[in-house]
Formats: C-alpha cells, structure tokens, sequence
C-alpha cells in the first residue's frame, strides 16, 4: 500500500537537502546544488530563496561581477551564512570548564577555560559554575545566549537519552549533571547532555585517530577512566548511558578503579618516595612527593629515568589490560588512547602495546595515542552541537526562533 507524502513534508526534505549541500560547500550556485540535491531549477531557486529569507544562506556578488562569468545571464551565487548564529561546547569536567563558542562552520570563535572548586560541587555551585562559564564565553565572541543555536555539554556521568544521569551511591553523578539539559533548555534551542568519553569517541572519529573506522572504543585516561563505544558506526549509550561505565574496572585484577591513568603515574610516584622505594640518587628522591606531577613522571621517563620509566610501564601493564577488557566486549578494531597530552598518550601505548595480544582471545585491537590533547571532549562536544544544529535548525518554530538567524551582517 503506497503512502501519500504531504507537501509539507516535502517540502521540508528539500530544504533540508539544500541545507545539507550549502553546509559542506564553499561557495555554489543553484545548478551546483541541482547536480547534488535532485531539485527542479523552479524547486531550487525557491528553496534557495527561503533559506536566504530565513537568514541561513547568504547570496553574494553573481559570477560576472567577480570575473568568473563572461556571456549570457550571470550565476547567482550563494554561502552558508555561517555567522547567523553560534554553536556551544563544553567540557565540564569535575575540576575545570571548557568552553568554545563557533560559528556554523566550526570556526572556533572564542575557548573560555576555567577552575572549578572539588569542594563546592552542589548541584546548584555547579549549575551557576557552568552557566558563568558559557555566558563568559558568550561576552568574550561578543555574543549572547539568543545567538546559541545549539548547545551541547559533555560530563563525567552516565547520561540518558533525554540528557539525565542515574542516581550514584554517593551522588556524584547527578552533581555532575545536575539537570543541565533543564537549565540550558531555557534558553538554548537544541541541547545536548552527553557523557564526557563518548564525546571524546566523537571528536576522535570526526578529527582524531579514529577516523574511517566503524568499530572504535576511545579511553580517557587523564585524571578518571572513561570509554566511548562505537560498532558498526554507531554511538552506543544503554538505557541509562552506562554503556562501557568504568566503575566495572573496581572489580578487574591490575586495574582496580576508575582513576585515570595519568592520575595514577603521579600517585604511585609521590608513593614510591614516600616509602623509599626509588632508586638511591635517582631523580624522584631529591623531590618532595607535593611537587611530583603526571608530567614531570612522564618527562623523566622519557630521559629514562629508571623509576619512572617503571611507573610509566605499570600503568603500561594497566591498560593493556582495560584495552583486552574493552576488546573482548566490544570487539573494536581500534582503541584511543585520549584525554591527555599526546605525547604522554603514546608512551602509556607504547607500554601497553607488546601484552595486549596476549590478554585476547579476539584478535587484538589497534591501539593507537590521540593527537588531540586534553581539549579532546570539548571538540567532541562542538562537533555534537554542530551535528544538533544541522540535524534541528529547520525544525525550530518560527516565533521560537525567528531573529538570532537575522544577524545583521
């Protein structure tokens, strides 16, 4: 039995399709777009025209007036407006604030970062914490919060399909994500909550190491443990976004607990000075355990200093083990190591890499260090945010939307 599409339906997929096009092109004109989108020249024009009205398109100089066009009438040419409003990502992490503003391309337009206070993480501290922070970020690209098309956030929590986290045994997830997707809600059009590493899988397959692969798991391994989990091109998330919830690492033998692994390099190297056990002379015993940092640990090991070179191959060891773990249930063909300094990143591979075979049964997973740094979820989440915006901008009602895509030029 066929069934009827309504003109407005169709309408709305041609505008869509249009849209689509003048997102991924530079410059075009209506017959670049004929040949792509499968639209009558009439169609065309008139959903060119209406998206020009609505402020998302731009019609520049015609082709003769910029040399490119010499006989017969001249091509009208058209862009993205990519300045007709903002995109939002953050990186709320439980001691800092990320935040990028960027127009429609991804053209980051301002990144605000900010301290936030372990001690004073209420869920309200945390909401005002985070919409200080966007708002800072807003002034700053000399914007507000009605240019924001769309938002979207990244936390360090299990995050459901409408943006909430489950209760945790001691609270912390939900004063992570205290009903952010409420707050922003308010004000902002199109609102992502979403966990923090599977924002991190998103920046890696959109920019990073994970590019062109289908079956990824990207790892955060900086200050807390956290995986994204993509099979067969798909992001997966759990009824209650606990897919790959490290919390399990408590109960696996040479991991433990959800610490990072970055956080632990420094921990077991204030431990080992602690109870005496470096190597007399060596670099750790003329330190102060306060003054011992993940970086510092990771620069020694690099000028081969034996003890750190020994702390850098035990958390080595351990994620050789979290990547078997994450192999054997996933079946990725590629795991990222994320979340830090890259450089750091591929020596925590570089020690992991020779055991991991040896844990699987499954062939093992290519493991390979992120480029992106510590910056990594909140690319993640600009790239989500651009995904919401192109995903939603023509759904928005006229009178809930109807002038932050009028900028004046």
């Amino acid at each position: 039995m066929s069934q009827t599409i309504s003109p407005t339906a169709v309408r709305r997929m041609s505008l869509g399709g249009v849209l689509s096009y003048a997102w991924d092109a530079e410059v075009f004109t209506a017959s670049d777009a004929m040949a792509s989108v499968g639209l009558t020249r009439s169609t065309m024009i008139d959903v060119i025209e209406e998206l020009v009205e609505a402020g998302l398109l731009d019609e520049l100089e015609n082709a003769r007036a910029v040399g490119g066009y010499r006989k017969g009438r001249p091509a009208r040419r058209f862009r993205l407006r990519a300045d007709a409003a903002v995109v939002v990502g953050i990186d709320l992490a439980p001691d800092h604030i990320v935040t990028a503003v960027t127009d429609l391309r991804g053209e980051v337009i301002v990144r605000h970062s900010s301290h936030t206070d372990l001690a004073h993480d209420s869920p309200r501290e945390r909401r005002e914490a985070a919409a200080s922070a966007v708002d800072d970020a807003l002034h700053a690209a000399g914007r507000t919060r009605a240019d924001v098309l769309a938002l979207c956030a990244g936390v360090p929590a299990p995050v459901d399909a409408h943006g909430a986290s489950p209760a945790h045994r001691n609270g912390f997830w939900r004063r992570m994500n205290p009903d952010l997707a409420e707050m922003f809600g308010a004000w902002a059009p199109l609102v992502r909550i979403v966990n923090d590493a599977a924002l991190a899988a998103v920046a890696e397959e959109s920019v990073g190491a994970a590019r062109g692969v289908s079956d990824h798991v990207t790892v955060l391994c900086g200050r807390f443990l956290g995986a994204g989990v993509v099979v067969d091109g798909n992001l997966l998330r759990g009824a209650h976004g606990g897919v790959a919830e490290m919390v399990a690492f408590d109960h696996v033998a040479g991991v433990e607990d959800a610490s990072g692994l970055g956080e632990r390099v420094a921990q077991w190297a204030r431990a080992a000075v602690e109870t005496g056990a470096v190597s007399p002379g060596g670099t750790l015993t003329r330190l102060n355990p306060s003054e011992i940092t993940a970086e510092l640990v990771f620069r020694l090991a690099r000028e081969a200093d034996p003890d750190a070179a020994e702390i850098v191959e035990r958390a080595g060891r351990a994620l050789s083990i979290i990547t078997a773990v994450l192999g054997s249930l996933f079946d990725p063909r590629r795991v990222v190591v994320s979340g830090m300094d890259a450089t750091e990143a591929a020596q925590l591979v570089a020690a992991a890499r020779g055991s991991v075979p040896l844990e699987l049964d499954l062939p093992a997973p290519e493991l390979v260090a992120s480029e992106l740094g510590p910056d990594v979820i909140c690319i993640g989440a600009v790239s989500a945010a651009l995904d919401a915006a192109r995903a939603g901008v023509l759904d928005l009602g006229d009178d809930e939307r109807p002038l932050s895509l009028r900028r004046a030029g």
